[in-house]
Formats: structure tokens, sequence, C-alpha cells
């Protein structure tokens, strides 16, 4: 039962990323997203600072610290919701799915966990041909998938 909540629960946040676009088309502007959409509004610093209720000093170094990638997402909803807009942040997998990350890591895994008996059976001349290798790979990842999901990452 706690599996297939855990899986529900994947299912579910992989459906709501999928609104969020992959990782490489979601690259900040150049100066930051406070920046580009202030001046792309028309809106001056001192306009968005007394928006704000802070100063014209102030939105420099917020927009200063986003393009620095050091600003806080307390400061940068309070500048989002100046401007008219919304902050809204994710985590996106680099490569498809929360799936797709545990199956890789998996795999990854099973190959390490691999590597030393499969050198130490070629050393003795009883090594396994490659399809039997691949077959024992995906066995061990396949294993590895549903037990403990705290051991993939270790």
């Amino acid at each position: 039962m706690i599996d297939s909540n855990k899986k529900l629960k994947r299912m579910q946040l992989s459906d709501a990323l999928q609104a969020y676009p992959s990782p490489e088309a979601a690259v900040p502007p150049r100066g930051g997203w406070v920046r580009a959409i202030r001046e792309a509004l028309g809106m001056t610093q001192a306009q968005l600072g007394a928006r704000a209720d802070i100063s014209r000093q102030s939105v420099q170094d917020f927009e200063r610290a986003e393009a620095d990638r050091r600003i806080t997402l307390d400061s940068l909803d309070r500048l989002a919701r100046a401007m008219g807009c919304r902050m809204v942040y994710a985590l996106v997998p680099e490569h498809g799915t929360l799936d797709d990350l545990r199956e890789r890591r998996a795999d990854a895994l099973a190959e390490a966990m691999l590597q030393p008996t499969d050198h130490s059976m070629k050393l003795e001349a009883q090594g396994v041909s490659a399809a039997e290798r691949e077959r024992q790979r995906k066995l061990l990842a396949e294993t590895l998938l549903r037990g403990s999901a705290r051991k993939l990452w270790q």
C-alpha cells in the first residue's frame, strides 16, 4: 500500500510538472526575470519600488541578486506581485519524469554493483556474455526499484 501511494504521488507530481517547460527552455533572461518583465512593462525601478513599498536602490539590489542567483523566494514573490505577476517555482527533472530519474539511478547503481563481480569473473575467465550481463543488470535494477526508495540514493 505504501509503495502504491508513493507511485501515485510520483504520477501526480509528474502530471503537475508537465505544465513547466523543460529546464533548457526555462533559462532566465540575462538580467533576470524581474528586470526583463519590469522593462517589458515599461516600468522604472522607482515605480516598481513604489508599488512594492521599497526604495529604487532596493529594486536594483534585488535585480542584481536575482541575476546572481542569490535572491530569496520571498523577495522574488514580493516583486512579482508588485508587477501584477505571480511567482511560481518548481524543481523540474532534467530529462523525462520522476520515474525516469529513479530508473536511471537504479540502472547506474545496478551497474556499479555488478562491476566488481564482472571484473573478477573476467579475470578468472568465467565472464558471462554481454546479453547475460545486461539481463542481470536489468534484473538487479528492477529489484532496486521495488525495494526501499531510500537505498537508491545512498
